[in-house]
């Protein structure tokens, strides 16, 4: 069993000043590491039995997709602006340094589906608290949210107290 923490390279001052940015590159650079990382993921999450996984633009993509593989679930993405065809719901939302704008699908989720949220590493809990608000709007269940990492001194877990967090590393 890899040591995944080294493997998550500090980037100071990205993407600007002040922030200390937590790059996942040097960890899905390493096959074993990546590996090991999503069967770690998905071994956690099981439990909740979802059958979709969402996945946030865009390394939320690189860790909910292989997820929803292995969970035999369907893997549906969260896109910001203008990114998705089709008829959409979208929601404005705070960024550690800045606003977004995410968009979904409007016929991704169905009510009562059962919706794992994955994204790569937890902040301040503003991308998934938008992210659980389109999912509830279309009436789906959210089981759980997971993350490959969690910056716990943003408290953004406070956010999410409503619901199961799971989260690999913790810094």
């Amino acid at each position: 069993m890899l040591e995944l923490v080294p493997l998550i390279r500090d980037v100071p001052d990205f993407p600007k000043k002040g922030i200390l940015f937590k790059a996942i590159t040097t960890l899905l650079k390493d096959a074993k590491a990546f590996k090991q990382s999503i069967d770690q993921l998905s071994n956690l999450v099981r439990v909740h039995a979802p059958g979709k996984v969402i996945g946030m633009e865009s390394r939320g993509f690189i860790f909910a997709a292989p997820i929803a593989y292995q969970l035999d679930a369907g893997f549906v993405p969260v896109r910001k602006l203008g990114k998705l065809p089709g008829e959409v719901i979208s929601t404005e939302y705070d960024l550690e340094y800045g606003t977004n704008t995410l968009e979904l699908h409007s016929d991704a989720v169905s009510a009562g589906d059962r919706v794992l949220i994955v994204d790569d590493l937890l902040a301040t809990g503003g991308t998934v608290s938008a992210t659980i608000e389109l999912v509830e709007r279309l009436h789906g269940k959210v089981v759980a949210v997971a993350f490959l990492v969690e910056l716990t001194a943003l408290s953004g877990r406070d956010r999410l107290q409503d619901y199961e967090v799971i989260s690999l590393l913790k810094f």
